[in-house]
């Protein structure tokens, strides 16, 4: 454990966001996304902050390698593929599927056990083929499911109810909620649900980047490096063959990543350094650009980094301009904006 008695919760208030993107187009700030973003050294100090790093925040899916932990630690058997699915938001690919299925038929439970909500592939060009087919919503199609297949086997692994499993005051989520607060070192200032269903915990942006920082240098074979490895080396499975997160593990050699809705990114690197980002308004296209940024801060080479600055903005079919993280945060952009 790496804390017996964490500190007081963050704060609830209204966060207080500072300009981190700028919408250039044709050399003008056509928009502003606000937001908030903390870059953590290896030591785990605070290297870099713009905004309200320590205002209690939802980190929606953010979370999943945190609560991949809490179910290591409660005795889940599983590692490679099927672990990193059970920390992912997946795009619905048939090899999600098929894993969520897999560890429901390692604990002995069937799709009738999910208590997520039914969905259609996350993937847009997944979720069109499955509409061209005449496939409806599903729970195993709904991006949670390998969580909440993994969720299923811990609780019954300990003897715990399964038709409650979701329910905030369940054995299983007490015991998620309490290595939430280990991992980012602070209570839980409220508890709510997320889109899945699941319990979801209001952390601050500074505790979530402690969270993954702590995570990614864990001593090997812990349950935190088990994840770790798992996410790293199964970046697919953890989201999908399409997604930027994907494509940023990819391209940062030991970098672990997740993105949650509403705008929020974390990844750390295996020596400790951590960044975590909350767009404000949950603009998705804000999120890799900054987190990009925010990575270079860290000392990450900016030439592993540029094709995530961001797409560009079209006028008449051409780039007449991009999503640019502010000066204060990139004073050298990754790449030029028309």
């Amino acid at each position: 454990m790496y804390s017996s008695s964490p500190a007081d919760a963050p704060v609830i208030r209204e966060p207080l966001h500072a300009p981190v993107a700028h919408v250039l187009r044709g050399g003008v700030v056509e928009g502003i996304h606000y937001g908030s973003v903390v870059v953590l050294g290896a030591d785990g100090r605070v290297e870099f902050q713009l905004g309200d790093i320590e205002a209690a925040f939802y980190p929606r899916s953010a979370v999943k390698p945190l609560q991949a932990v809490a179910m290591l630690r409660a005795g889940l058997p599983l590692d490679g593929a099927l672990l990193s699915l059970a920390a992912a938001s997946h795009s619905g690919e048939e090899r999600h599927l098929a894993g969520a299925r897999r560890i429901l038929e390692l604990a002995g439970l069937t799709e009738d056990d999910l208590r997520n909500v039914p969905d259609l592939p996350f993937d847009p060009a997944v979720r069109d083929a499955w509409i061209r087919e005449g496939r409806v919503p599903s729970r195993l199609a709904q991006n949670c499911s390998g969580k909440h297949a993994a969720m299923l086997w811990t609780a019954k692994l300990n003897g715990w109810s399964l038709a409650d499993y979701l329910d905030p005051k369940h054995p299983l989520q007490q015991a998620i909620e309490e290595i939430v607060e280990d991992l980012t070192g602070r209570r839980v200032a409220r508890v709510s649900v997320d889109g899945c269903g699941a319990p979801l915990f209001a952390i601050s942006l500074h505790g979530l980047a402690r969270a993954l920082s702590r995570i990614t240098s864990a001593v090997p074979g812990t349950p935190e490096a088990r994840v770790a490895d798992a996410m790293r080396s199964h970046a697919e499975m953890a989201s999908g063959a399409r997604r930027d997160v994907a494509a940023l593990m990819r391209a940062v050699p030991g970098l672990l990543a997740k993105d949650g809705f509403e705008g929020v990114q974390v990844a750390a690197l295996p020596d400790g350094r951590a960044v975590a980002v909350k767009i404000a308004d949950g603009a998705d296209r804000a999120r890799i650009p900054v987190a990009a940024a925010a990575l270079a801060r860290a000392g990450v080479d900016p030439g592993l980094l540029t094709e995530f600055a961001g797409e560009a903005l079209l006028g008449g079919g051409e780039p007449v301009g991009c999503v640019r993280p502010v000066p204060a945060l990139a004073p050298v952009p990754l790449t030029a904006c028309a």
